[in-house]
């Protein structure tokens, strides 16, 4: 289930962090952050992709809703959707890249496949 993780976060705090995270990863197709983060950004992400394939007005209204850029938002339906017509789910891909210098914190690299 999406959203379970709180990540050290207000609840606002962690909506907003999420929808930007999402929106930068469909901009650019990959985004470098720690493993839990990765793992809370892949459900939505993937949610949005599903959402992107149906392509009725209620899924616009859904996707429009939730991603911060409009020109991504229309990305979504117009680019990345179509690209995984075929594919039943794992539209990203988790990639361990070891810990972070400052915090050892286990960082990630999480892309659209």
């Amino acid at each position: 289930m999406p959203g379970t993780r709180k990540l050290g976060r207000t609840s606002d705090h962690r909506r907003a962090m999420m929808r930007a995270m999402v929106t930068y990863l469909f901009e650019n197709g990959k985004i470098e952050t720690t493993v839990t983060r990765a793992k809370e950004v892949r459900a939505v992400a993937e949610k949005m992709i599903t959402l992107g394939k149906t392509n009725t007005l209620h899924s616009k209204r859904q996707v429009y809703s939730y991603i911060t850029k409009e020109e991504v938002a229309k990305k979504v339906f117009d680019e990345i959707a179509p690209k995984y017509e075929d594919r039943n789910g794992g539209y990203t891909r988790i990639i361990k890249i070891g810990p972070r210098r400052g915090d050892a914190a286990e960082m990630a690299i999480i892309e659209l496949i």
